[in-house]
């Protein structure tokens, strides 16, 4: 007896499904019926189905991912899906899946669904004899053929172009560069990528699915195009167009790229951005333009989410305006106060948007904007983990080695966010690891104010406390007087100015509100184990 999963998170065609179809007497056993494809996925992977019917889309996993989970671990199982559309025909090709069949939701019929679930069960049967290991060997056959023409052309990329005629005659063999015809080169990239390949099974996966959907939109496309796999992020687009002026080869080519972006994203839920070349009449002009593109980094760091652009390339000379450390001091308090302040989350977004803003509209190195938006989260991490008695919970090393893959702004605007709104919400929590709102609110009064002076008593009347009992309690609640911790904020605000700015050792003692600066440097040396000038000298 075959088990089958059935998922949708439609519960009354769970319901129909469930109970109109006679399964043992098909010699089918229902294993579950779930709601989405993450509660499926749970149990499958532990005990995977024979057969599977699925929605496509669904809370948490959809059907198309719960299908390439599935067939990770059960590479014969037989797959329905349903679906609200007529347009399957990418999905079915979207995930090398070898989907048996659809059925659109519309017109259901559970006889139709015993017929096609009989047809399963005859097919399991004839596989065992061999079968299945033809149509695997099939299977096989074809992703090598994808993989050697991924091969075959970084070869032509990245090896030096010794035979120019050699070349022709194997591009000639995919369609590209025939008589009279030039090429027009295009680079894709997935916009995303860190979220997106949590979805996939493997990057593998990702990268055969987005390879297959787009193999079949350009199938349908004028003029046409060849698609060769780069990498798992990036795909590069050939298309075939005659030289002349008769019509605009980049407007039919935008075009087409809008085709591809629609059904990319409705079929995958994957987003990607394109950059077009020059066009091409030789292997050699190829070759300079598709190196050209890969090597294109500032124009692709800036390229925003659907976006299909001609290439434009800069020299480094002329990346940036004027230095963008010399901003990070503003940037770094704008930050903490609204962390600080009040709708933390909503805040810091609208700080985060507007200093994205002003790096996109400056236009700074990629390599220099990653360091600056790195040390601007590492030291906001810090000053958090000063407020609260809490472990850090991302490295420097961990934090350095999640930025070092992302290719675009956008990608570290969401990677910030992300990172700011986990901090919103332990700062949220209470200041100083305090399970008292009293001295977590205490904590917070003294960060937003360390350009004044503070006392004891100034405190205690803002959280309308008596003195002695407040001081009591503080001391009780952090293991620390309260002008011992007043005194240890400042002095971790000194260091910050001393290490980001070129402020003089008076002015910052002037702007931490101390009339004495020998005093000043007698406290932060007690503090650190060294003067101000000496700590800067070592920072």
């Amino acid at each position: 007896m075959y088990n089958v999963m059935l998922v949708d998170d439609d519960y009354p065609v769970i319901e129909l499904l469930s109970e109109h179809i006679a399964w043992s007497e098909l010699g089918l056993n229902l294993m579950g019926s779930y709601e989405n494809g993450w509660s499926a996925w749970e149990h499958a992977r532990l005990a995977p189905p024979d057969i599977l019917i699925t929605d496509i889309g669904m809370p948490r996993m959809n059907g198309l991912e719960l299908s390439a989970r599935i067939k990770e671990v059960k590479a014969d199982v037989r797959i329905a899906i349903l679906s609200c559309h007529n347009e399957f025909q990418y999905a079915q090709q979207a995930m090398r899946l070898n989907v048996q069949d659809y059925l659109l939701k519309d017109a259901l019929d559970p006889q139709e669904l015993a017929e096609l679930l009989l047809r399963f069960k005859r097919s399991i049967d004839e596989e065992t004899q061999q079968g299945w290991e033809r149509s695997r060997l099939t299977h096989l056959v074809d992703e090598t053929r994808e993989l050697r023409k991924e091969q075959r052309l970084k070869n032509f990329i990245h090896q030096p172009l010794l035979s120019s005629e050699q070349w022709q005659r194997e591009w000639l063999e995919y369609g590209v560069l025939a008589q009279d015809n030039h090429c027009l080169p295009v680079i894709g990239y997935v916009e995303d990528f860190r979220i997106i390949k949590q979805r996939f099974a493997s990057d593998q996966t990702l990268h055969f699915a987005i390879g297959n959907v787009l193999r079949e939109v350009l199938h349908e496309l004028k003029p046409e195009a060849v698609h060769i796999g780069y990498d798992v992020k990036t795909s590069l687009l050939l298309f075939t167009c005659k030289p002349g002026l008769k019509f605009n080869i980049y407007a039919e080519v935008s075009a087409g790229l809008q085709r591809i972006q629609s059904v990319l994203e409705r079929v995958l839920k994957v987003r990607m951005s394109f950059v077009i070349g020059h066009p091409c009449d030789d292997p050699s002009s190829l070759k300079a333009v598709l190196n050209q593109l890969l090597g294109n980094e500032e124009q692709r760091f800036y390229l925003e989410p659907g976006q299909a652009v001609k290439a434009a390339f800069r020299d480094e000379e002329g990346q940036g305006h004027g230095d963008l450390f010399a901003y990070y001091d503003q940037a770094s308090s704008e930050l903490r106060d609204a962390l600080l302040g009040e709708e933390a989350c909503h805040a810091t977004h609208q700080a985060i948007e507007r200093w994205i803003s002003f790096i996109r509209s400056n236009g700074y190195a990629p390599e220099t904007v990653k360091d600056w938006l790195l040390k601007l989260l590492l030291d906001l991490k810090l000053k958090l983990q000063l407020l609260q008695s809490l472990s850090p919970s991302y490295t420097a090393d961990t934090l350095h080695k999640e930025m070092v893959g992302m290719d675009s702004l956008n990608e570290l605007r969401t990677w910030l966010i992300i990172h700011m709104d986990a901090m919103a919400q332990r700062l949220s929590s209470g200041f100083a690891g305090s399970r008292r709102a009293e001295v977590a609110e205490a904590c917070k009064y003294v960060s937003l104010r360390l350009h004044q002076r503070i006392t004891l008593d100034e405190v205690a009347g803002f959280l309308h406390l008596n003195s002695s009992y407040f001081s009591r309690m503080f001391k009780k609640e952090t293991g620390v007087t309260f002008i011992e911790y007043v005194t240890r904020m400042k002095m971790e605000r000194a260091k910050e100015q001393l290490r980001q700015t070129g402020r003089t050792v008076a002015e910052i003692c002037e702007g931490l509100a101390y009339d004495n600066v020998s005093y000043f440097i007698k406290t932060f040396k007690a503090n650190s184990g060294a003067t101000p000038s000496e700590f800067r000298e070592r920072s």
